[in-house]
């Protein structure tokens, strides 16, 4: 695991991609997880604050999702109890119009399997398309996975991004908050708490 970990951290494979993109700069993988971890949360790819911090979800969207998950800092950070991995480990950058691009499929295609082979999680978040779909096949909208939620629980929960720019998606969904928030709060608590 300390090898294939130092291996990700190295990893330069993206290089000329990122020096192409709008911002130029250079890969930063952000590796955050240990194989004693019982909660996975799994992401899209680091966004810019990210990419310059080092530390995932160190952003509003990192708050939002805490606040989804009803734990604080100390716990989202603890790599022994929850590994944070996305479908890309560094920034891809943003587009010439400032979107961000998507995260590089080479990236989960050279690390996503081993790393998931060295991780054992009790429960899984998957948040957003790219997440979804490599890890259920899902090929419907975001929306639509997240609403079948149920079909996963308890040990995997679809969720949308809690980046500010879905905040109008939740208000048209208020079922996300009111039926799937309250059950994955408990279910992580449960996995969290329990000692074996």
């Amino acid at each position: 695991m300390t090898r294939m970990m130092t291996e990700i951290s190295g990893c330069r494979l993206c290089a000329d991609r990122f020096a192409a993109t709008a911002t130029a700069h250079m890969p930063r993988p952000v590796v955050w997880f240990r194989p004693s971890a019982r909660i996975l949360v799994v992401g899209q790819a680091p966004g810019a604050r990210v990419h310059a911090s080092g530390k995932p979800f160190d952003d509003a969207s990192g708050q939002r999702l805490r606040d989804w998950m009803g734990i604080t800092p100390e716990v989202f950070y603890d790599r022994d109890r929850i590994a944070i991995v996305p479908m890309a480990f560094c920034f891809p950058g943003y587009d010439k119009n400032g979107a961000d691009l998507p995260p590089p499929p080479i990236c989960a295609a050279t690390w996503r399997a081993r790393v998931m082979e060295a991780l054992n999680p009790r429960l899984t978040l998957l948040i957003g398309a790219y997440a979804q779909r490599w890890h259920l096949g899902a090929r419907g909208s975001v929306r639509d996975t997240v609403a079948r939620w149920r079909d996963h629980a308890p040990d995997v929960f679809p969720l949308p991004h809690p980046s500010w720019r879905n905040t109008g998606w939740l208000k048209r969904n208020d079922w996300f908050a009111d039926e799937l928030l309250p059950v994955l709060r408990e279910r992580l608590h449960e996995v969290l708490n329990d000692p074996a």
